[in-house]
C-alpha cells in the first residue's frame, strides 16, 4: 500500500470515528487540493451544518461531500424538488444534474439567495434530494467565453476528474528530502517588460510563477526557459498564474506542447479571462502572417489542467508548499500569490502585477500578511521620476474633451486595452451622463469590450465594495446601462 492510499485509509477511520453512528462513509479520495467524502447518507450530513466544517477543521483539509450514485433521487423529481425549495426571485436558469459524482449545478441570476444564510438553502437541497448542489452564476450579459468554458468543462468532467485524483495524490505524497532551503529562480520580466516567469524551488517541490510572453517580440523559440520544457516539464510540480494579461499567460498553453501535464492555480475569472486572451493571442497571430507558438487544442489542455481557488483559501499544493490568493487590485481576478512553505520555514509572496490604492472597480491591493520573508515586487511603473496622473483630473480631462466634442458634432474614439481599462472607462462616462456632467449619448464597444465586460459581469465578488453593493443590494449594474451598446465588426462597426 502506497503512503497516500495508507493516509485515505486513515482519514476515512478518522472522520467514521468523528461521526454519529448513523452516518456512513463509502469511499475518501483526494481530488487536487480537496478531500472527497462519499457517503450514504448525505441527507443526515445536510442537517448538521457544522459536521463538514469541525471535520475539515481538525483534519486542517477541505473537505467536500458527495452521496453515493445509489442513493440519488431521479433527475427530474429532484429538479421540481430543488425549484421548491429555492425562491423563485433567485432567478434559476438552468439545472446540471451528474449521476457519476452526485452533483446538481444550479445556474442563477441571484447565486446568493440559492446559497442561502451560511449555505442554509443549500443544505436543505441536499436533505431534501440528496443531490450535493454547486452553484454557479448566470451572466447578466451573455458570455460565449463563459459558456465555452463551462461547456467544455462539462464534456470533459472524466478527464478532469482523473486529473484532479492524479494531481491530488501528488500533493500528499511522501516527502523525500530532509534538508530545508527555498530558491527563486528568475525567468524573465526582470529588467525588462514582460515575459514574466518565475520558479520558486525547495527539495521537494517546483513550482513555476506566471509565463508570459515579451510584448511586440516575435523572437523564436518563443519560451526559453529550458527549466520547464522537455525533461524539465516533468520536475514542475504546479503552474500558479497571477493574472490573465498576456505578459503573464500568454505561454502557458505551450507548457502542454512542451510535456507539462500538472495543474494550473488561478482564480476563476482569471480562468476565463485566460481562455479569451489566449485565443485573441492565436488569432491575431494568424491575421498578422506570424505562426502562433501552440494551437487552440492547448487552451483547451490548460483549461482542463485549472483549478481555480478563491480569496484567502488556503491550499495545499506540494507536499511542502500551501498557496493563498489576495486581491491585487489590478485587473479582474488578478491576485498576489503567497508561498507558505515547510512547517512554519519560509514565507514568499509574488505581488504580480498591483494597483496599490483603490480604483473604481477594485479594492486596492491586499499587503497584510501573516508572515512575509520575502517579497517579489512588480515595479514597471515604481521609478522615482515615475508620476502618475491624480485620477480626478484625468477624468474631468475626459469629460470636458467629451463635452467639447460633442458641442462641434464629432465622435469621441477612445482606444482602450480590453480588459480592465474599458470597464474602468465604462464606469467614468457612466457616471458622467448619471449625474449630468455629459449629455447622454450612445457608446459603441467593440466586441472584445464588450465579451470582457460580459466576463467583468459574472464575477461582480470580485469588484470594489461599493460597486458590488451597488450591484447585490441596490440592483444597480452600471455595465448594464442602456447608453452601451455592443458592436462586433462589419458594417455596423463602421456606420456613423
Amino acid at each position: 500500500m502506497s503512503k497516500v492510499e495508507q493516509q485515505l485509509e486513515d482519514l476515512k477511520a478518522t472522520i467514521t470515528s468523528e461521526l454519529p453512528s448513523d452516518i456512513s462513509v463509502s469511499d475518501v479520495k483526494y481530488e487536487g487540493p480537496e478531500l472527497v467524502v462519499y457517503t450514504r447518507d448525505p441527507k443526515k450530513f445536510a442537517r448538521n451544518g457544522d459536521l463538514i466544517r469541525k471535520l475539515a477543521s481538525q483534519l486542517r483539509k477541505r473537505i467536500t461531500v458527495r452521496p453515493d450514485p445509489d442513493v440519488l433521487s431521479r433527475p427530474d423529481t429532484a429538479r421540481e424538488d430543488i425549484l421548491d425549495v429555492i425562491p423563485e426571485e433567485a432567478g434559476v436558469t438552468d439545472l446540471d444534474f451528474h449521476a457519476d459524482t452526485g452533483e446538481v449545478v444550479i445556474q442563477a441570476e441571484k447565486p446568493g439567495m440559492v446559497i442561502g444564510k451560511h449555505g442554509s438553502t443549500l443544505r436543505e437541497i441536499t436533505q431534501e434530494v440528496g443531490w450535493t448542489p454547486e452553484v454557479v452564476r448566470t451572466p447578466p450579459i451573455e458570455s460565449s467565453t463563459v459558456s465555452n468554458v463551462r461547456n467544455f468543462l462539462k464534456q470533459e468532467r472524466d478527464d478532469r476528474r482523473n486529473i484532479l485524483e492524479k494531481v491530488g495524490r501528488q500533493i500528499h505524497r511522501e516527502e523525500m528530502s530532509d534538508e530545508e532551503w527555498v530558491r527563486v529562480t528568475t525567468l524573465g520580466c526582470c529588467r525588462e517588460v514582460g515575459r514574466a516567469s518565475f520558479i520558486l524551488s525547495t527539495p521537494e517541490t517546483r513550482i513555476l510563477i506566471d509565463c508570459g510572453d515579451k510584448p511586440g517580440s516575435d523572437d523564436v523559440p518563443y519560451l526559453q526557459v529550458e527549466e520547464a520544457l522537455g525533461a524539465g516539464a516533468a520536475t514542475i510540480d504546479a503552474v500558479v498564474l497571477t493574472h490573465a494579461h498576456l505578459d503573464h499567460s500568454a505561454l502557458i498553453p505551450l507548457l502542454f506542447k512542451y510535456g507539462y501535464d500538472g495543474p494550473i492555480y488561478t482564480t476563476e475569472p482569471t480562468r476565463d479571462l485566460m481562455g479569451l486572451l489566449q485565443l485573441d493571442y492565436l488569432d491575431v497571430a494568424a491575421k498578422e502572417g506570424r505562426v502562433p507558438p501552440y494551437e487552440s487544442e492547448m487552451v483547451r489542455e490548460a483549461l482542463k489542467h485549472t483549478i481555480p481557488l478563491e480569496y484567502g483559501d488556503v491550499t495545499d499544493i506540494a507536499p511542502d508548499v500551501k498557496l493563498t490568493f489576495h486581491n491585487a487590485g489590478h485587473i479582474l481576478g488578478s491576485a498576489v500569490t503567497h508561498f507558505h512553505i515547510g512547517d512554519g520555514l519560509y514565507n514568499v509572496a509574488f505581488s504580480g502585477d498591483i494597483h496599490y490604492s483603490d480604483t473604481r472597480l477594485f479594492n486596492g491591493a491586499v499587503n497584510d500578511f501573516p508572515r512575509v520573508e520575502t517579497l517579489i515586487l512588480e515595479s514597471t511603473y515604481g521609478g522615482r521620476n515615475d508620476y502618475q496622473t491624480d485620477q480626478k483630473d484625468s477624468e474631468e480631462k475626459l469629460k470636458k474633451v467629451i463635452n467639447e466634442t460633442y458641442e462641434k458634432g464629432g465622435k469621441v474614439v477612445i482606444p482602450a486595452f480590453a480588459v480592465g481599462r474599458s470597464q474602468e472607462m465604462m464606469l467614468v462616462i457612466e457616471e458622467a451622463m448619471r449625474n449630468g456632467d455629459i449629455p447622454e449619448m450612445p457608446v459603441h464597444l467593440d466586441g472584445m469590450i464588450w465579451e470582457a465586460t460580459a466576463i467583468h459581469t459574472t464575477y461582480p465578488e470580485y469588484l470594489r465594495d461599493d460597486l458590488r453593493d451597488r450591484i447585490f443590494h441596490e440592483d444597480e449594474n452600471p455595465f448594464l446601462a442602456p447608453q452601451f451598446n455592443h458592436i462586433d465588426g462589419g458594417e455596423e462597426e463602421r456606420q456613423d
